[in-house]
């Protein structure tokens, strides 16, 4: 793993959860990453995030078998009422690098975690097989079978199990709004654009299987980041408190070369911070178009 942090890396997803201790359950029993970290969230850390009261929540921390220095720290939070997901605006989904898709529905029997969409080869799409699921704090994660690389992107084959977040997915007001920005302001680069019929987000809202929905992927280099999704007009922003981690998918952590030399207002001035996930490194927390907390960790 000693090439695997780059400019752009995803190093860690956040995800907020009504219990702690069953989310636990599915993410270390179920899916069989590793615990690494446990205990509660800093004041000082919560206030980089812009979310204050978020600060003495309970957190815990995990990692993949495979050693990918790639993090989901679970964040214990109340769940709104009427949140549900793929239906406003920030973080839609993490996706993970995962072995033998066609055996998850069963290994996730008795868990907390709801299959919305099972295991399904993709027409035209040869490169992965895809199944979604969603978990107690209504988190939408996608557990995907890598079977080759792509013509613009390198997709990683898992290494264990359930490997690393190698892919976010973004739900934009304005999707071109947002890519212009992950350019000027992190230095990523514009890819490949594809324009389809989501089932993901028809079904959110209601919409015919006609309905067609413009994606675009974020990239440095072959390294897919972040896919941009352009959401439909009755998307709204996220609910709940917003001097809190946001409901479902909070939060994603990006691996970058030198904080300094990015043209980005930060929530706080970057600081050395330590455990599995910054390892002493210099941090600091951004908010992007669509409203989306990104913690830049610096890696140069």
């Amino acid at each position: 793993m000693s090439n695997f942090l780059s400019h752009g890396r995803i190093m860690g997803g956040v995800v907020s959860t009504p219990d702690l201790d069953a989310a636990l359950t599915d993410y270390h029993d179920c899916l069989g990453l590793d615990i690494v970290e446990q205990g509660t969230i800093d004041a000082d850390l919560a206030a980089s995030w812009g979310c204050p009261k978020s600060g003495g929540a309970r957190f815990a921390t995990l990692q993949p078998q495979s050693g990918a220095p790639c993090f989901i720290r679970l964040v214990e939070a109340p769940l709104p009422d009427d949140f549900k997901p793929t239906r406003s605006y920030g973080w839609a989904a993490f996706e993970l690098t995962v072995q033998d898709v066609f055996g998850w529905p069963g290994r996730l029997r008795e868990s907390g975690f709801d299959i919305v969409g099972p295991p399904k080869e993709l027409e035209g799409l040869p490169y992965f097989i895809p199944m979604q699921v969603t978990g107690r704090g209504r988190e939408m994660i996608y557990l995907n079978e890598v079977a080759e690389n792509t013509p613009t992107s390198d997709l990683p084959k898992a290494a264990s199990l359930t490997d690393h977040i190698f892919i976010v997915v973004l739900a934009a007001p304005d999707r071109e709004a947002s890519l212009r920005w992950f350019e000027q302001a992190l230095k990523l680069e514009i890819s490949s654009s594809y324009t389809l019929s989501y089932s993901m987000i028809n079904n959110a809202f209601g919409l015919g299987d006609d309905y067609r929905t413009t994606i675009t992927m974020v990239q440095k280099g072959r390294l897919p980041i972040v896919e941009v999704d352009d959401y439909p007009a009755e998307a709204t922003a996220r609910p709940g408190d917003p001097a809190m981690l946001p409901a479902g998918n909070a939060m994603i952590a990006l691996a970058v070369d030198d904080l300094d030399a990015l043209d980005v207002p930060f929530i706080a001035p970057p600081v050395r911070r330590d455990g599995p996930l910054y390892g002493g490194r210099r941090t600091a927390t951004v908010r992007g178009l669509a409203g989306e907390r990104i913690e830049l960790i610096e890696i140069g």
